[in-house]
């Protein structure tokens, strides 16, 4: 039967590669990426079949430019719009023959100069069009546009020249300005075709390439001739199905397979390199859903905008990752995000390696996060490792800088602000996928928290003893590579517990031991429970289960010996049962555990020391630690007889320090 982690693995597993198979660019659209002015990175391409060579886009858009501007269009002049107007003009009532006569002359002067709809007027001022075209004898003949008019200027014209009122009210009896009409109009069938025939030369073919001719070859630089070409092959080649369903097939096939090799290389990592990410199921799925969500961002963004793939922040994903995690799976996540993300790009080389420079250097910069201002400094750090590394990149493969370097710039630098909200994303990240952060830890390790102010007010002796392991344990941390911040909070809040019953231990009574009225199972029960307790205040205040795991692991399922011996003595001859007298467990789980388990007892008993020689704390640390060992409260632990022997040298050295011994100040 298949456990219930493996199932979530491999749902997660097969939701991924499924959303990335869903928006990965489909390579019957383009069979190769490339740009002008770049290398071409693949081997030698040669013709399959004879391939027309077009115009470039540049020479093809001067020639249409060319064309757009000495093109005139051609227009219908309807005679017959005047003809009703003019009639009506002969029977105007009002004034006198000669005004009529005069009037009539004057509309059929404007006719004749021709009326134009505004919208024709304006289209030919705006093209700066002063002659057109008409259809006269079955031939194109040129007139002059500079007399047309519109209806409404045609009337402002015969309003200027008749001011007699008696003209004016007969025009505005027949409502003149409504009657002029436009009587020259544009034929756009006969514009289109003559635009179509005079376009026919700039879209005609101005050579071919031969069946098994050299195209290009790798490392040629892509020129705007060649583009176009390249282009022309492409279409050509979806045209006659060269591929065919066989060849759509395989080319699922493959991205089925490139993805299928990219989540698995994520996931034989983590099992190998990574098992605590691995064995929680949070983990393996914050990381799924980092991946997933960045590449369905630059999916849109490359899809929408042009260069648009420069908008998305990349960097944060190690970011979020290094805070998280650590740096070296950062790293490996987002060598894997780039490499699923290149296939939205064109120039691959360039993207690959901006996006792999500015990961490194958001981890470089950052390794530890505890301050917000950190973040600040990583954003700026990778703008200018864009702009120093993308124009590094024009410069070798082009030897000049492109048109659209200044546009870039501005996007790496929207990059870049992104990356300084990544703050926002791990708190996101931790209440979501319940993770702990370093930034986290470090809150957690101000003394001003509530829980340790308490725990000083109520128990300062346990207080200062809980400060003191956590020197002691940080320390230790850095010199076997396990986490010093994990270590250090973890000591600050393993004995929270003890605020229950403050009195019931050593380091906070003063003369009173209240153990005195109580038999050693219930003062056992009491020392134990400090652990129960812990984890109820834990609980309370919404401690990360990292810290909650220290609580219950620092005594693992160790013996309050102390109780036990009492009780043994009290009953000589006896088969004592140390149940009672054994903490609830587990053993540690992790290094931070282990070294928090060693560091408290190796703490506790110091203070018991009567001198505190070389020797006697060397004796301390070596037996407390070995019989740990020999109880076999470490089995559990990835700790190794390295670490072990590191630990107890740093113990001893730390010990030494803590306990040094002051020289005494003379009486004046």
């Amino acid at each position: 039967m298949i456990k219930r982690p493996l199932i979530i693995r491999i749902v997660l597993f097969v939701a991924a590669v499924t959303m990335v198979l869903l928006l990965m660019p489909h390579r019957g659209q383009q069979l190769y990426n490339y740009e002008v002015n770049r290398p071409w990175s693949y081997s030698l391409l040669t013709a399959p079949f004879d391939i027309p060579i077009y115009r470039d886009s540049i020479s093809s858009r001067e020639m249409r430019d060319s064309l757009e501007a000495t093109f005139l269009p051609v227009f219908t002049r309807r005679d017959d719009v005047a003809k009703p107007l003019l009639d009506r003009l002969l029977s105007l009532t009002g004034v006198s023959p000669e005004q009529r006569t005069s009037l009539r002359n004057a509309v059929s002067r404007i006719y004749r100069d021709g009326i134009v709809s505004p919208g024709d007027y304006e289209e030919l001022r705006a093209n700066r069009k002063t002659e057109v075209r008409f259809v006269s004898s079955n031939q194109l003949v040129k007139e002059s546009a500079s007399r047309f008019k519109t209806p409404r200027q045609a009337y402002a014209t015969i309003d200027s020249i008749f001011r007699d009122p008696a003209m004016r009210k007969a025009m505005a009896d027949i409502k003149l300005s409504s009657q002029l009409t436009p009587n020259v109009v544009l034929d756009t069938a006969a514009t289109s075709r003559l635009y179509q025939e005079r376009l026919q030369p700039v879209q005609a073919a101005i050579g071919v390439i031969q069946k098994g001719e050299r195209i290009i070859d790798r490392g040629d630089r892509v020129t705007p001739q060649l583009f176009e070409i390249l282009n022309t092959y492409e279409q050509m080649m979806r045209s006659r199905d060269f591929t065919g369903d066989r060849g759509e097939f395989y080319i699922i096939l493959g991205q089925i397979l490139f993805a299928i090799m990219i989540f698995g290389a994520l996931y034989f990592y983590l099992f190998l390199f990574r098992r605590k990410i691995w064995e929680n199921d949070r983990g393996v799925m914050a990381i799924m859903a980092s991946i997933v969500a960045i590449y369905i961002l630059a999916s849109v963004i490359s899809t929408h905008i042009n260069h648009g793939i420069y908008l998305v922040p990349f960097a944060i994903l190690p970011v979020v990752i290094v805070v998280l995690y650590d740096a070296r799976t950062g790293l490996f996540c987002h060598v894997l995000e780039v490499l699923l993300c290149a296939t939205f790009v064109s120039s691959s080389f360039e993207f690959i390696f901006l996006q792999i420079i500015t990961g490194m250097t958001s981890i470089f910069t950052l390794r530890e996060l505890t301050r917000r201002s950190q973040l600040l400094r990583t954003a700026l750090a990778v703008y200018v490792v864009y702009v120093a590394g993308y124009i590094a990149v024009e410069l070798m493969m082009t030897g000049t800088l492109s048109s659209h370097v200044g546009k870039l710039t501005g996007y790496f630098a929207i990059n870049a602000v992104l990356i300084s909200f990544a703050y926002i994303l791990i708190f996101v990240y931790e209440k979501v996928f319940g993770l702990t952060s370093l930034v986290t830890l470090v809150e957690l390790c101000d003394i001003n928290n509530p829980l340790l102010r308490e725990l000083s007010e109520e128990c300062p002796g346990t207080f200062q003893h809980s400060m003191s392991v956590s020197n002691l344990a940080g320390d230790a941390a850095r010199k076997i590579n396990a986490n010093p911040l994990i270590v250090r909070a973890g000591a600050l809040y393993h004995d929270i517990g003890k605020i229950t019953n403050p009195a019931f231990f050593t380091e906070n009574q003063h003369g009173v031991n209240p153990h005195d009225a109580l038999t050693p199972e219930q003062s056992a029960r009491i020392i134990i429970s400090h652990v129960t307790e812990g984890l109820k205040l834990a609980e309370k205040d919404k401690l990360p289960s990292t810290l909650r795991d220290m609580i219950s692991q620092h005594h693992g399922k160790g013996v309050a010996k102390y109780f036990y011996t009492m009780y043994q003595r009290m009953h000589p001859g006896q088969t004592v049962d140390p149940a009672p007298f054994t903490y609830p467990g587990p053993n540690p789980q992790t290094l931070e555990a282990s070294l928090l388990m060693m560091a408290d007892s190796v703490e506790a008993a110091s203070r018991s020391l009567p001198e505190h020689t070389v020797e006697s704390i060397t004796n301390l640390v070596n037996r407390i630690i070995d019989g740990q060992v020999d109880a076999g409260l470490h089995n559990e632990s990835p700790l190794s007889f390295r670490d072990i022997k590191i630990i107890k040298e740093s113990f001893i050295n730390r010990l030494r320090t803590m306990y040094h011994v002051r020289i005494a100040y003379p009486k004046q």
